[in-house]
């Protein structure tokens, strides 16, 4: 940010922002930017595009000789995975004013309990401990526009250069702890066995059967997480701990799974006689609209550049949904490999990347000249 000749400040919890100031400094900024945090064992395009490319995209435009009217912001927001902390998109949720959040932050822990307030000290954050400090004003951007590789098949297998994304859709998660007696596997008869294991196996298969009844292909559910005590081949699981992420374009679908899965825990716990020992609810998002005027610019600069457009929905979360709450806002995907992400086979193509970038960088002229 700083070799792109932007002021470069950072908040509380390590948001990181690069300012172009424009010819009207104190209107409303129009915003761009994205994460660079990963999952494990991922790939190393997804978020790394928008935040590197929004500034390459204001190189582009300064280049170009452009100067703005409203001022340009990029933001790299910290944490946009769950990765350690269990909470995602943590430093855009914070930005948009999450005061449950602030709440929670101070009870967080990792798997080593380190404390969210200790990691934050050591890497430099929370000198005053108020993480409200983070909240953004209700006027502090005109828009924000996120550039992010596709994570998904379709515009690689449809041969399109962009897509305009229209909504992004609601997701939520869920942790879930069953109790059992556990015991020796192969002294426990199995009538007499309280399984904590089998319970956590047999609610894996109940959120897939009711995602696929839902009745929408847009419904989607994951158990990315499930763990047994104490985790030996000849011993009975005592505990069990399943993490579940579900989403859907509709809110209401979304949650009606929700309710079902709570549903099965609860009759798997009691049918099988272990305990339900929680049944947590992590996050439950709404969905998040991207605004007309910002497509309408978005699709301009595709047309502009003669590249091939699509308007689809983001299935994948990303820092936009939250931003959505301060600005209007919206996306532009590239194409990705194969469609992979969260994996290391993960790849953007630097054509495709280039052509992400141009239509980020147009996007944001136009943004920063309209009053």
């Amino acid at each position: 940010m700083a070799l792109a000749g932007l002021s470069v400040r950072e908040d509380a919890v390590g948001n990181i922002f690069g300012r172009w100031e424009g010819s009207e400094p104190d209107a409303p900024a129009v915003s761009t930017g994205s994460h660079i945090d990963a999952i494990p064992y991922s790939g190393k395009y997804d978020g790394v595009v928008g935040v590197l490319g929004a500034i390459e995209a204001i190189n582009v435009l300064k280049r170009s000789g452009f100067k703005p009217k409203r001022s340009l912001e990029v933001i790299m927001f910290t944490s946009e995975e769950p990765t350690r902390y269990g909470i995602s998109c943590l430093g855009s949720r914070l930005l948009a004013g999450s005061v449950s959040l602030v709440t929670a932050l101070t009870q967080t822990a990792d798997n080593a309990n380190i404390s969210f307030l200790d990691a934050a000290k050591s890497a430099g954050y929370a000198e005053n401990e108020d993480f409200s400090s983070v909240f953004l004003d209700e006027n502090s951007y005109s828009a924000f526009v996120e550039l992010h590789i596709e994570q998904g098949p379709i515009l690689e297998n449809e041969g399109i250069s962009i897509g305009i994304v229209t909504a992004i859709a609601a997701p939520a998660s869920i942790k879930v702890d069953f109790g059992g007696n556990g015991g020796h596997a192969g002294a426990v008869l199995m009538p007499q066995r309280n399984d904590a294991g089998l319970a956590a196996a047999e609610l894996a298969l109940a959120v897939e059967k009711h995602v696929l009844e839902s009745g929408s292909i847009d419904t989607v559910g994951t158990v990315g997480i499930l763990e047994v005590h104490p985790g030996a081949i000849n011993s009975i699981p005592s505990k069990s701990h399943v993490e579940i992420d579900t989403r859907d374009i509709d809110e209401k679908r979304r949650n009606m799974v929700i309710e079902k899965v709570h549903e099965s825990a609860v009759s798997i716990s009691q049918r099988r006689g272990v305990e339900l020992l929680e049944f947590k609810i992590v996050n439950q998002d709404p969905p998040a609209l991207s605004d007309e005027s910002v497509i309408k610019a978005m699709e301009s600069a595709t047309q502009v550049l003669g590249l091939s457009h699509k308007k689809m929905i983001s299935r994948a979360y990303h820092d936009s949904l939250f931003m959505a709450r301060k600005a209007p806002m919206g996306m532009i995907f590239i194409p990705c490999y194969k469609g992979y992400s969260h994996k290391p086979e993960e790849y953007a193509s630097p054509e495709d990347i280039a052509n992400g970038v141009k239509v980020l960088a147009l996007t944001l002229a136009k943004l920063s000249i309209n009053s």
